[in-house]
């Protein structure tokens, strides 16, 4: 595995992965950066634009792990257009599965890559933020400047 540790807006990130793909992304520094590879490098970057504001969907290689239901949620949530957002609810019915609201929520929970798969775009029902493993004020900076930059196109 390689690792790359990077500030960004919402503090320090610290990226995991192989030669071909990113498998995570944690909140917090893991104290040095391990062997990073050219795909971590590349990551970096394209991080670094989308919080310039200049990069709305990435291109990097990923490969999370986790149960196929995860997955499956994880896949839709990469569907969630940048500077919208969906409830648990619609997430759901989406994965087909309209009464697994809490599997939704518990899914989005153990997403390993944040922001890359944007589990901040979801909220709940009644239009309210909800939790986020990096805290909520990086939830509104994250919401907030996909709206800001949202406007510009």
């Amino acid at each position: 595995m390689n690792t790359l540790t990077f500030e960004s807006p919402i503090g320090f990130l610290t990226l995991v992965g192989t030669n071909e793909a990113l498998t995570s992304i944690c909140f917090g520094t893991s104290g040095y950066a391990f062997n990073p590879s050219p795909l971590l490098i590349k990551a970096v970057q394209e991080l670094r634009e989308y919080f310039d504001g200049k990069r709305r969907e990435f291109d990097i290689p990923l490969a999370p792990e986790g149960t196929e239901f995860q997955k499956k949620v994880w896949r839709e949530l990469q569907a969630i257009p940048y500077g919208e957002t969906r409830s648990y609810g619609e997430i759901a019915k989406a994965v087909g599965s309209p009464r697994a609201t809490r599997a939704v929520g518990m899914a989005n929970n153990k997403n390993p890559i944040p922001i890359i798969i944007p589990c901040h775009r979801v909220i709940g029902a009644d239009g309210s933020l909800t939790g986020y493993a990096g805290g909520m004020e990086a939830k509104k900076l994250l919401l907030n400047l996909e709206k800001k930059h949202k406007r510009r196109k």
